[in-house]
């Protein structure tokens, strides 16, 4: 069986990319350090490095051995923690990823706040990582929940998941501009405003293309002048008066001072959130959580 404390070597001398510094980092001697990566080498009888004299680096296949490494030291590092939380008579803790719009729409902290009261003592760790590197999180057990955009494809078959979000959207404008005026906006009113699209940094929902197709299905092409990473910034460019912008409906409530809403029911377009878990982690902690999420979807 692998070595974990070979692992954890193997892994800060690919970071570092010298075993020198590699062994300053972990308070060790490099001739140790040497013959640990060689003997994990030897065992597993791959080559991990390629040696130079000034630098070592990862062989493709160490680079594959690499990914994987990680994950099983973050799984065994989690698996550690909760143990001792257990053993502490504590409920193991919940470890969630997220996209920016779980927050934003107040879907994941709202329920957070339902489980803290609940369970006043339980440890919540929240990750902020794409929907692609949840579901692999789900997969390597070291997530307990994932909360992203769309929901896993069919072949996923060991994640289960249900709709917690279908946010309708809204349009926000400075509160000086002609069109706050009108209690009702059309697609014919927007044609020629100034725009800021929202990229998104860390989910796929509402790319640009996807934003602009429904401008365009509505009746009017966006004149997009600025990009924002995310919805809140966008919104502080709108109330700069520097352009409109599409935002969901559950961000009405965060608006900065110089903007406001109107709503755009004609607009073909909706933020999603889904709440997936692996089918196999039936924790009690993981099973109140998913009802929790439930009772959010049907409030």
């Amino acid at each position: 069986m692998i070595d974990l404390r070979q692992l954890n070597y193997f892994v800060v001398v690919a970071e570092e990319e010298h075993v020198g510094r590699a062994a300053e980092r972990l308070h060790i001697s490099q001739s140790p350090l040497s013959r640990q990566i060689s003997q994990l080498e030897e065992r597993l009888g791959l080559m991990l490095f390629e040696r130079s004299q000034q630098r070592i680096r990862l062989t493709s296949d160490g680079q594959t051995f690499l990914t994987e490494a990680r994950s099983l030291l973050t799984h065994a590092n989690r698996l550690e923690s909760l143990g001792r939380r257990l053993g502490r008579g504590e409920d193991g803790g919940l470890c969630v990823g997220y996209i920016e719009n779980a927050m934003h729409s107040g879907v994941l902290p709202s329920s957070l706040s339902v489980l803290r009261d609940s369970r006043p003592d339980v440890h919540i760790a929240l990750y902020s990582q794409t929907p692609e590197r949840q579901l692999e999180g789900l997969r390597q057990r070291s997530l307990d929940f994932a909360m992203v955009d769309t929901p896993p494809e069919g072949k996923e078959s060991e994640l289960e998941y249900f709709q917690v979000l279908n946010d309708h959207m809204l349009v926000a404008i400075p509160h000086h501009h002609p069109l706050a005026e009108k209690a009702e906006i059309t697609p014919e009113d927007l044609t020629s405003q100034q725009w800021i699209s929202v990229l998104h940094n860390n989910d796929n929902s509402h790319s640009r293309d996807d934003f602009v197709a429904a401008c365009v299905k509505a009746g009017f092409r966006p004149d997009i002048r600025l990009e924002a990473e995310e919805p809140l910034t966008a919104l502080g460019l709108v109330a700069a008066g520097l352009g409109v912008t599409l935002i969901q409906n559950g961000l009405r409530y965060n608006l900065p001072k110089g903007a406001i809403v109107r709503e755009v029911p004609w607009m073909n377009m909706t933020t999603q959130i889904w709440a997936v878990w692996h089918k196999a982690n039936l924790r009690p902690l993981v099973i109140h959580f998913r009802e929790i999420l439930s009772q959010i979807q049907h409030d």
